[in-house]
């Protein structure tokens, strides 16, 4: 081996040392980012809400074995959870990281086609009006198209099989949020992205450009309100309940708790993210007080599922497998 293999060699490796301690970096930012549903405020908040539901519940253990049972957080599936967290924030360093500026890239876009088609607009907004509906629009069309996507994961076998990966969990912790195979992980970052970038250049263009485009990442407030308010506790074993009348505006956790049940009349159903709107509009809606006992998971697949290369290589074998029957 020669001088210039051994240093190649050492480039090679100090890139990948490099890679893995940027994964190791974004993965543990999540506790601190205040845009990320596992920061330890919200973390916070949602023991909050747990220790509320324990007093109502009369169970004979203690807070903490309650809140933290073996069973869930030391499970199979919950590792493979971590496992999946873990690997995910490798493909984002990798792959999805480089494409973020793709959002301020069509953002320009949007603004230059409105400006040629429409000009300067006569009255623009201020900054506080552009902030206050950007907000709105960004936060109800976020939601409307998670919906959509999340339905098409549903219905669309090819995606289906993806989001077994998700509906595999048997128990449910909110590390189970980022349980996803990467490439679902593409396709909801690529709608993140497409949304963002819209509405973000076609408010730039009604403020005249009064805002710094970075302003328009930062954390939106019924985003930080949803994180706030026990957002952790839609993938867990707490069951956290709203009143009749707001679970059909909002989305509670044990309404996505009962989207996760393996019974087939909760198949498809509960699939908004934050509003309950658009499941009481197409009809995917099931309120807690209709639901009494569920279990997780996809029942008969589950074996498919029960491992981390299972759950990267299981979806890709049964597309390739239904691809080879045609």
């Amino acid at each position: 081996m020669n001088y210039g293999e051994v240093e190649q060699g050492y480039l090679f490796f100090k890139e990948g040392y490099y890679i893995l301690e940027e994964s190791l970096k974004l993965a543990l930012s999540y506790f601190f980012n205040p845009g990320k549903r596992i920061h330890l405020l919200y973390l916070a908040s949602s023991m909050l809400l747990a220790f509320w539901v324990f007093q109502s519940s009369n169970s004979n253990k203690s807070f903490l074995n309650y809140l933290f049972p073996k069973r869930i957080w030391l499970s199979k599936s919950a590792f493979i959870d971590y496992s999946l967290f873990a690997f995910n924030s490798l493909v984002k360093i990798l792959f999805i990281g480089p494409f973020v500026i793709f959002g301020f890239y069509l953002a320009f876009h949007v603004n230059e086609f409105m400006l040629v088609n429409f000009g300067f607009p006569k009255n623009s907004l201020g900054v506080g009006e552009t902030l206050f509906w950007y907000t709105i629009t960004l936060t109800i069309a976020h939601d409307f198209t998670n919906y959509l996507v999340h339905f098409g994961m549903h219905r669309i076998p090819f995606l289906w099989e993806f989001h077994k990966v998700h509906h595999s969990a048997t128990s449910l912790n909110p590390m189970t949020q980022y349980r996803i195979h990467p490439i679902e992980l593409f396709i909801n970052n690529i709608r993140s992205l497409l949304i963002f970038g819209i509405i973000t250049g076609f408010f730039d263009y009604l403020s005249a450009h009064q805002i710094d485009k970075m302003v328009f990442l930062g954390v939106n407030v019924f985003h930080f309100a949803f994180l706030l308010l026990g957002a952790n506790l839609r993938h867990s074993h707490v069951k956290l309940k709203y009143p009749k009348f707001l679970e059909y505006i909002f989305i509670s956790p044990f309404q996505h708790q009962i989207h996760h049940s393996n019974n087939p009349d909760h198949f498809a159903k509960n699939m908004g993210s934050k509003l309950a709107i658009w499941d009481f509009f197409f009809g995917s809606l099931v309120l807690s007080k209709s639901v009494q006992k569920i279990n997780f998971g996809i029942s008969d697949e589950s074996k498919k599922y029960n491992s981390f290369l299972k759950n990267l290589i299981t979806p890709i074998k049964s597309i390739f497998n239904f691809l080879g029957t045609r």
